[in-house]
């Protein structure tokens, strides 16, 4: 895949298939993508060309350089990340800086305009002053006319006239032709009137002027619309504080530097206020951060030492030493705006229709205006007298065929998808969503089928401590053996962590976390006397007592001859570590992996849509429908102990019954079966595998954030939809009506100035509509939420079982998170 930046060149959607047809024309080339909002086209080579050394560099240059001939100034994008941004970067400076030109045309346009108006005031008004009748006169009119050729209108004029010399006529080529056209028969009119042909110079004044206004509005509205990813790029800090280690003298220094100088390993300082200026992992320092511009999550995040911290994020209310590991444009941020900016230019399959349309739009329109011309020269003053008012028909003929060059609007068919597509995915990205594309968008609102992996996707995919039993709370029958066993929860607990500190067992770190969660002691083991036994457990000595954590083998290995704990019975879904201290059975940790608290909710929405939801596990049986039956999942759309191939293959026999489906998954295990299915879907926090064969990446990692990629996609095509039927209708109809099909039948006629007008608002609303998918969106995720808060039941989260609650559900007692 190469891609290509345009600087100028493309003005429509007839330009963009142009560019789209050039590109595929070369032999190199297997298929080419043009996106006319963004400016950047991406080609897929065919493979013989891959066999090149450094072939896309070779291809690019070759492919730039012929485009450039074409008349579509163009260069190849380069791929490195820093040079990204600074191309990034430099592309909307550069689109502000033809916006600003765009302005004093539009000004001095305007300024002419306002001139002509004048002169026509003063005769609607009888001033009686001869200098006030010389704005009136012909050869003033026609002065302005040929100042508004030549200043504000010669650019547009000339590619107009260049683009139709090279074979490729657009937008420019119409209403160049209508205003040469306006001015050369005005001209005539003037110079000869003995042709009795009506004079109309105020025509190509005006049409120059509502179509650089409406050019306008449209740049901005570009502006505009790729203004979310400014925005995202304008959060990372252009300066650092980095701390310089003097080792001589052994002082630290800090020294502001700019944040594209760091490299990894360098340690910066990050004050309360300031912007994270890197990725990398705190140090030294604890306060809270500010993620939502990453994650979309709006609660801040505590970082410790040890946490990781994103590029962007905003520091709260401490002082953090962050050691570097991802600087400038390889920081996350930089990676999303990077891959949003190339999701945007992955064509919608709805848009192909508006393409092949605009590619010969051009030629038809020339070719309904000569039509147009012949007709109302040569027929239409003969059978329809009437409609000549005392006038010549070739004057008439040659104002229509004008009306029909200039009313015509390639550009709003060019615009309909992909203003939509850069909107909804640059929206996507400010709410922690990487939507890869319009093809992406395009599928996933058609999705009737969500299949969801369990681990790491409905569940938190790491073990958490639910439960902490001790003879005092089991149903133990021996009164004096329950006598003997004194050890509390607590204690239990905080023996185990002092073992499980030294292990990166995922259990181990799990009951670590519950004493911390708990305020538990931090007591040491004794040196040398830690011993681990992978699927076993561990032990060591700590306080002069023999520590066993691990299977109840395990701990009968190391010295526990009695279980007062035979007659309880594991909760399903819930596994076991047995805790003895010395010979002594002390108690029992309870840990499952956590269901993620959005779960339900979202199985919830998707089901009430009409969307069927399974369930896929490599887990056994009881474990998988017992989290099926706490989110909502039917007992019958479950599927466990699933290898991936079989996850594959379930996803392929789904396909097969005609469903368009989409899967959600986090790990290794899932990448076969998201790339298979239609739309594959991935959890931020899942792995590399998972997110690069992935269609759709929740960066917030948080499960509600489907619903919210699916509300998106959804609006987002329907935006797309309305864009077309409005640029499909405003030229079907439009263009009749500027041949003169109204003119017998109602007298009324679009004049090329009022044409001009027309032409530039057809552009202006698709931009405006796509603008609009911002408030609609935000609009249903308050009326979402707001229900949501009216239904949504808390899921309270307690640890030991109180024995007069009765053996529910195990979370029911806080006691050992206590003091």
């Amino acid at each position: 895949m190469e891609l290509l930046n345009f600087q100028q060149g493309m003005t429509c959607g007839g330009c963009a298939a142009s560019v789209k047809r050039i590109l595929e024309s070369q032999p190199q080339v297997s298929s080419a993508s043009v996106n006319l909002t963004t400016e950047v086209a991406i080609v897929w080579p065919v493979s013989e060309a891959k066999l090149t050394p450094n072939w896309q560099k070779q291809l690019g240059e070759t492919l730039a350089e012929h485009l450039t001939n074409c008349g579509f100034n163009s260069n190849i994008r380069d791929s490195g990340r820093n040079s990204f941004l600074k191309m990034f970067e430099r592309k909307i400076e550069d689109k502000r800086k033809r916006l600003k030109e765009s302005g004093h045309e539009l000004a001095f346009s305007w300024a002419l305009c306002a001139v002509c108006l004048v002169g026509h005031l003063s005769h609607f008004l009888g001033a009686k002053a001869s200098w006030i009748h010389a704005f009136h006169s012909t050869g003033f009119h026609l002065s302005l006319s040929l100042f508004t050729l030549l200043g504000p209108g010669r650019r547009l004029i000339l590619d107009g006239l260049k683009s139709l010399v090279k074979g490729a006529p657009n937008m420019n080529t119409l209403v160049g032709l209508g205003a040469l056209s306006s001015f050369t028969v005005s001209s005539l009119a003037a110079f000869i009137p003995k042709l009795g042909w009506q004079t109309f110079f105020e025509e190509p004044i005006m049409l120059i002027a509502f179509v650089l206004l409406g050019r306008n509005l449209e740049q901005r509205a570009k502006i505009k619309a790729s203004s979310d990813m400014t925005e995202l790029l304008s959060i990372l800090p252009a300066k650092a504080r980095l701390l310089v280690n003097d080792d001589v003298k052994e002082l630290e220094t800090i020294v502001e530097v700019p944040s594209n100088s760091l490299c990894v390993g360098d340690q910066v300082v990050v004050l309360p206020g300031d912007r994270v200026p890197v990725d990398g992992i705190v140090i030294a320092g604890r306060s809270t951060i500010d993620e939502s511009s990453f994650t979309g999550e709006p609660l801040p995040v505590t970082k410790l030492p040890g946490s990781q911290v994103a590029a962007g994020s905003i520091n709260l209310n401490g002082s953090l030493t962050i050691v570097v590991q991802r600087p400038g444009g390889e920081t996350a941020m930089a990676d999303i705006v990077r891959l949003v900016e190339e999701a945007q230019s992955r064509e919608a399959p709805v848009q192909r229709l508006a393409d092949k349309v605009s590619g010969h739009f051009t030629y038809g329109v020339m070719g309904l205006s000569a039509a147009t011309f012949l007709f109302w020269s040569l027929i239409g003053g003969r059978i329809l007298p009437a409609v000549l008012q005392g006038g010549n028909s070739v004057s008439l003929a040659l104002q229509l065929s004008c009306s029909v060059l200039v009313v015509a609007c390639p550009c709003a068919l060019g615009l309909a998808t992909p203003t939509a597509v850069l909107v909804g995915t640059s929206l996507g990205a400010t709410r922690g969503l990487l939507l890869r594309g319009g093809n992406v968008l395009e599928k996933f609102s058609m999705v009737n089928t969500v299949v969801f992996d369990k681990t790491g996707t409905l569940t938190m995919g790491k073990p958490v401590v639910t439960k902490i039993l001790t003879p005092e709370h089991a149903e133990v029958t021996d009164v004096e053996e329950k006598s003997n066993h004194t050890w509390s929860d607590r204690e239990v607990l905080k023996f185990a962590a002092g073992v499980e500190s030294n292990t990166i067992h995922p259990v181990g770190k799990a009951i670590v976390e519950a004493a911390r969660a708990a305020n538990c002691q931090n007591i040491q083991v004794a040196d040398g006397t830690f011993i681990e036994e992978p699927g076993s457990g561990a032990v060591a000595i700590i306080e002069d007592k023999k520590v066993s954590v691990g299977t109840l083998d395990w701990v009968q290995r190391h010295g526990v001859n009695e279980n007062p704990f035979e007659e309880v019975e594991a909760h399903k879904s819930q596994s076991i570590v047995y805790v003895a201290i010395d010979s002594t059975l002390a108690g029992l940790i309870y840990f499952e992996d956590q269901i993620r608290d959005d779960a339900g909710q979202v199985v919830k929405s998707l089901s009430s849509q009409g969307i069927s939801v399974y369930m896929l596990s490599g887990d056994k049986t009881e474990n998988a429908e017992y989290v099926a039956s706490v989110v909502g999942i039917p007992k019958e759309k479950v599927i466990s102990g699933v290898k991936p191939r079989e996850k594959k293959k379930f996803i392929t026999e789904l396909q097969n019954d005609q469903n368009i489906v989409a899967m959600v998954g986090d790990g290794i295990n899932d990448a076969a079966a998201l790339a298979s299915s239609h739309v594959g879907i991935a959890m931020g926090g899942g792995v590399g595998a998972a997110s690069e064969a992935s269609s759709i990446v929740l960066l917030g990692n948080r499960l509600s954030q489907l619903v919210d990629a699916l509300e998106l996609s959804r609006l987002t095509m329907k935006t797309v939809k309305q864009n077309l039927w409005w640029a499909f209708a405003y030229n079907i109809v439009g263009l009749p009506i500027a041949a003169g099909v109204l003119l017998p039948v109602t007298g009324t006629m679009l004049t090329p100035s009022i044409a001009g007008a027309l032409m530039g608002l057809s552009s202006v609303g698709v931009m405006a509509n796509s603008l609009f998918l911002r408030y609609k969106f935000s609009l249903k995720q308050e009326r979402r939420y707001k229900r949501s808060a009216g239904t949504k039941t808390n899921r309270v989260s307690n640890i030991i079982m109180d024995k007069s609650a009765g053996e529910k559900h195990p979370n029911s007692d806080e006691r050992w998170k206590g003091a």
